[in-house]
C-alpha cells in the first residue's frame, strides 16, 4: 500500500495516537475536549497525502527540503499553529506533536507496505519533506502570534497598572495638603488600600503566569487546611478590591482537605474578583462550598452578561477578555486576562478541574472540584 493511500485509509488510527499524545501536553491540554486536541490534524494528514500524490520536479523538491517554498495563504498547518498558540501550548510542545505524528506514521505504515523499493524510499523522503514544511508553517505563525501577544501583554500591563498608580499618587498629594479633615484621610486611605490590592493581585497573577510558562506546571506544597478559612480570607481580599460588591458565603459538609493554601486562596480570590467585575449591580456574588466524601466542590455565581457556550474554553486562556454591551460600566477597559487562567492552573495542579456554565436563569457559575488529597 502506497504511503498516501495508507494515510487516507488509516487516518483515524493515526489520529487516535495524535489525540493520546496531545493530551499529555500539560497544562494546556488538561481541560481540552477530544476535538480540540485533534484540532486540524485530520486536514493536515489529508493535505500531506495529497502532497505525496502531486507531481514534483527535482528543483521543487530541493526548494521544499530547504524551506524555500514560501508559506501558503492558508493551510491546516497554519491554522494548527495559530490555535495551539492561543490554547497555551509552548513551541516545544508544538514541535513534539509533529515528531509524534511522524513517528506514528513511520511505525504503522511498514505493516501495510508490500515491500521496500526505490519508490518506497521516495515516498518516505516526500513524506518527511511534507512534515517539515507543515512544521515550518506552524512554527512561523505560532512565533508571530506569540510575539504580538507579548507586545499586547506589555501594553495592557502598563495600562492596567497606570490607573491605580495615578489614584495612589493623587491620594498622596491630597494627604500632603494642609489641614486635611479626618474623614478625608479615612476615605483617601481606603482608596489607596483598594488600588494597592488591585495592583498586588495583578503582580501576583503575572508572577504566577510567568512561573507556569517557564516551568510548564505549577508546583504546590499541600497541607491540611479548612476550606472555609481560605474562603473567608478570599472574601476579605475581594471585598477590599471591590467594596461596592456584596459577597455571600454558603458552606456545608466537611471542608478539610490537603491543598496548597496560598494557591487556593489566589484561585478563590481570582474567581470572586472576576465575578465582581462582570456582575449585575442589583445582585450579589455567591461563593458556595460543599464537602463531599472525596472532594471539595466550589461554586462562584454571579448575575450579569451571559457567556456564549463557544467561549467557555477561551475565557481560561491568557489575554482573553470578552466584550458585551451589557457589561458593567466599571468593568476595566483592558485586562491581562490572567485571573481565570491562573485559577485553572491551580485546579489542575491539585489534580482537580474547573468548568463554567452560563444561563439567563442561573447566571454564570464557575465550578471547581478538588480532591481532598
Amino acid at each position: 500500500m502506497k504511503l498516501s493511500d495508507f494515510i487516507t485509509v488509516h487516518a483515524e488510527e493515526i489520529l487516535v495516537e495524535w489525540e493520546a499524545f496531545a493530551k499529555t501536553l500539560l497544562p494546556a491540554a488538561a481541560e481540552m475536549s477530544p476535538s480540540d486536541l485533534r484540532d486540524d490534524a485530520k486536514q493536515l494528514l489529508l493535505a500531506i497525502a495529497l502532497d505525496l500524490e502531486t507531481d514534483q520536479t527535482r528543483r521543487e523538491q530541493i526548494k521544499k527540503s530547504k524551506g524555500f517554498m514560501g508559506l501558503p495563504a492558508d493551510s491546516a498547518a497554519i491554522d494548527h499553529g495559530e490555535l495551539r498558540e492561543a490554547s497555551g501550548f509552548t513551541l516545544v510542545q508544538l514541535v513534539a506533536e509533529y515528531r509524534a505524528l511522524r513517528a506514528s506514521v513511520l511505525r504503522l505504515w511498514p505493516h501495510h507496505a508490500d515491500r521496500i523499493t526505490m519508490a518506497t524510499l521516495d515516498e518516505l523522503t516526500r513524506f518527511n519533506e511534507a512534515i517539515d514544511q507543515a512544521l515550518a508553517e506552524s512554527i512561523h505563525v505560532f512565533s508571530d502570534h506569540a510575539h504580538r501577544r507579548r507586545e499586547i501583554f506589555l501594553a495592557m500591563l502598563g495600562h492596567d497598572l497606570r490607573t491605580p498608580l495615578q489614584v495612589i499618587t493623587l491620594a498622596g498629594e491630597a494627604l500632603a495638603g494642609p489641614r486635611v479633615r479626618q474623614d478625608v484621610i479615612e476615605q483617601t486611605g481606603l482608596r489607596i488600600r483598594r488600588n494597592a490590592v488591585r495592583m498586588a493581585a495583578m503582580v501576583n497573577d503575572l508572577l504566577e503566569y510567568s512561573r507556569v510558562q517557564l516551568g510548564g506546571t505549577m508546583r504546590i506544597a499541600p497541607t491540611t487546611l479548612d476550606f472555609k478559612d481560605l474562603a473567608e480570607a478570599a472574601l476579605v481580599d475581594a471585598g477590599a478590591a471591590y467594596p461596592d460588591c456584596p459577597f455571600e458565603l454558603v458552606a456545608s459538609g466537611d471542608l478539610t482537605a490537603s491543598v496548597d493554601g496560598a494557591r487556593v486562596l489566589q484561585m478563590l480570590t481570582n474567581l470572586l474578583t472576576n465575578a465582581a467585575v462582570y456582575r449585575d449591580k442589583t445582585y450579589s456574588v455567591t461563593l458556595t462550598l460543599r464537602g463531599q466524601p472525596n472532594e471539595i466542590i466550589v461554586k462562584v455565581r454571579n448575575r450579569g452578561p451571559m457567556i456564549a457556550q463557544e467561549f467557555f474554553e477561551a475565557i481560561f486562556n491568557p489575554l482573553v477578555q470578552l466584550t458585551s454591551a451589557a457589561a458593567d460600566s466599571n468593568r476595566p477597559a483592558t485586562s491581562l486576562g490572567l485571573g481565570l487562567h491562573i485559577a485553572r492552573s491551580v485546579a489542575v495542579a491539585h489534580n482537580g478541574n474547573i468548568s463554567v456554565s452560563s444561563t439567563k436563569e442561573e447566571g454564570t457559575v464557575f465550578t471547581v472540584k478538588l480532591p481532598r488529597v
